[in-house]
This record gives C-alpha cells, structure tokens and sequence, in this order.
C-alpha cells in the first residue's frame, strides 16, 4: 500500500456502522428479483408473507439482490416503471417491519462484470449512471436504513481492472449524490474484487471520491473453504468436506472432516478486513455467506447426517459472531426452498435460523448421547 493510499484512508472518520443494526443478523431475498428472465423464473415471487416471516424469525437486515439491465431500455437506458415499482413494492414490506434493506445491482448478466477487462466502457458508464439516478430518484425520501450497493461480485482480479471498476464506483457515488435529499446521505456499498476478502487486501486500496465523507462502505463475501460450502460432488483434486469445527469431526471419516478454513482461519481472513477497513472507520459488509446443507448425499444418513447438520449450523453461528464482533455485518445467503418457503413463509431449518439470529449452535451429535459412527 502506497503512503499515500494509506495516508487517505487513514483520514476517514472512525464511524463504522454503516447504519446496520449492532449487532446484524442479515438475510438475502436469493433467486428472487435479480434473475436475468424475471422475478418467479427462479422460484416463486417475493411475498409480503415471506417477509414478515424473516422479521419475525429474528432477521433484522434484508439484502435485496436486484437485475436492472434486464428491465431497461437498452437505447435510453430507461428503467421499466412497472418494475421499478415492484422493488419499491419490496422494499416497502421491510421498512414496514423495521427491516434494514441493502439493495444492490446484481449480475444480470454481466453487464458490468464483462466490462472490467477493456477499459471504461461509455455505455455501460452511461448504465450506470442512469439506472443509480433512477433508483435514488424513486428511494429519496427513505432513510438511512435503505443503503445502495453498487454491484455484486465484479471480477477484477487485478490491478488494472480495479482501476477500471473504481471508475464505474465513481459513477454510481456522483449519480447518487447528484440526485440530492435523504441520498445526500446515504450510505453507499462497493464491492471489493470478486469480493474475495484476499484480493480486497491486496487490490482495493482506494475508495471512490464521496462529496458526503464518511458514508462509503466496502462489501465481501464467504465461501471458505469451497469444499464444505459450495462444493456439491468430489473431484479429482479432492473431496467435499460434510464437517467443519474443532468439536464436530467425525472421529472415523477424517477425509470428510475440513482439513483447512475452520475456525482460526476464518479469524484470520475477518481480522484482514477488521484491520484494513473497520479501524480506518470504512465499515465492512459480509454481503453473502453460506455452507450448503447436504441432505442429498447417499453416503450422509443417520448420526452422521446429524453431524453434519450440527456442524452447519456451528459455522453459520461461528460466521455471524466472529463478523459481529470485528464490526463487519454479516448477511446469510439463501434462495427458495432452503431456509423458509418462499411461497407460505414456513421455515424450514429452525436450527440453523436460530444459529444466524444470535442463537445457540445444534452441539455434536456425540455430546447429546447419540454415537457419531
């Protein structure tokens, strides 16, 4: 880091709080809006029942992900009016059970993510610009509670494509800005490359230029490690890990037990951005976390799909905890069919909603007398 990247950064105000509840238990409305075909083409529609439900569960945050490019005029980069009120239309069930919403620009298709590779690109500079205009026009008058994120997980994996995806932040910043009232102050999200807290350590080393000092945040996410979040079938290179926690290994099947990313490293990855941006007063979002639920596997029954099930919820407490405690707000992602109904609102994991909303962790099947093997 440069002396004078670090001499500004140090110069922000140390106000971390991003205006997100202390401490955060957040929620993401997956699969829902922001797909490129429309909302129900991955699931059902949102529903003012679904919504009720996550508050009521203990949620206190909902991150909204949001396709806009899909619902515009490509020529006049004209926002669809019926769309635009169907966000609104969300976003207002939150606000009416007190919810903190974060409403980003998710991939649809990667519009801005295929531009990182080739320069500022002036149309989709001009997207940007028009679509955050319209958006902060129709949310002025929200209040801080609301807060823009102005993308998702954009692929800049090096130095001159973070140049290249800085200059679309500057953008999105002076758009909201521009357009005055409660946006004056709002606070604003920018999502570190791919959001991979390593590359937002070695790459992010400057933030846009905000006329409102001290209202910028910075996003991650975590999926680490790949084997026991998102890894859905073994490969050549290795296989998926159904443990992860010093208490939940499974005394026999040790190539199932994680063999890296558990506790101390997690620490370690979260103190990064504790470090980096929380004690220079740049509040630090944890956008997107989960460890998927392996109720499929044929060779995961029994005790040790009690295990397994156990050690899920371990992470997600052992997540959210270790994010609330550095200053970095932790927001669970989820799509239909996994942690309520997105049609009835039922939830369905109660375990595992009790651990993400400052609950109890499901301990090791063995302390509870039942034999793991």
């Amino acid at each position: 880091m440069s002396v004078i990247v670090l001499l500004c950064l140090l110069v922000l105000p140390i106000v971390a709080e991003a205006q997100l509840p202390t401490p955060t238990y957040g929620w993401n409305l997956g699969n829902t809006l922001e797909p490129p075909g429309g909302e129900g083409s991955w699931g059902p529609p949102a529903s003012e029942k679904l919504i009720n439900a996550v508050a009521d569960a203990g949620f206190n945050t909902v991150r909204i992900p949001v396709a806009w490019d899909s619902h515009a005029d490509q020529t006049t980069h004209q926002i669809d009016a019926t769309w635009m009120a169907r966000v609104k239309q969300v976003v207002d069930w939150c606000y009416e059970r007190k919810l903190h919403v974060v409403l980003n620009s998710h991939w649809d298709n990667g519009w801005l993510d295929h531009a990182l590779s080739k320069g500022v690109d002036a149309t989709v500079n001009a997207k940007m610009k028009a679509y955050w205009t319209q958006i902060a026009r129709t949310f002025i008058d929200y209040d801080n509670r609301l807060l823009f994120a102005g993308a998702n997980e954009p692929p800049a994996d090096t130095a001159e494509k973070m140049v290249t995806l800085l200059a679309y932040y500057q953008t999105f910043v002076d758009a909201v800005r521009a357009t005055g009232g409660g946006n004056t102050r709002r606070w604003l999200v920018v999502q570190g490359p791919s959001t991979d807290i390593d590359q937002t350590d070695a790459l992010m080393n400057t933030l846009p230029t905000d006329s409102t000092p001290g209202r910028l945040a910075v996003e991650v996410h975590y999926y680490t490690p790949f084997q026991w979040c998102l890894m859905e079938t073994d490969a050549s290179w290795g296989k998926a890990f159904y443990f992860w926690g010093k208490d939940y290994h499974h005394p026999t099947r040790s190539e199932r037990n994680a063999s890296w990313g558990e506790e101390a490293f997690l620490d370690a990855q979260f103190q990064k951005m504790a470090t980096k941006f929380v004690s220079r007063g740049i509040p630090v979002i944890l956008g997107e976390v989960h460890a998927m639920k392996r109720s499929g596997n044929a060779d995961l029954t029994g005790p040790d799909y009690a295990l397994h099930a156990a050690s899920r919820t371990y992470f997600h407490k052992y997540v959210c905890d270790a994010a609330n405690s550095r200053g970095i707000k932790p927001i669970y992602w989820t799509i239909p069919g996994e942690l309520f109904d997105w049609s009835t609102g039922t939830l369905l994991d109660v375990d595992n909603c009790r651990a993400l909303t400052g609950g109890a962790a499901v301990p090791p099947p063995s302390r509870q007398g039942v034999p793991v093997k």
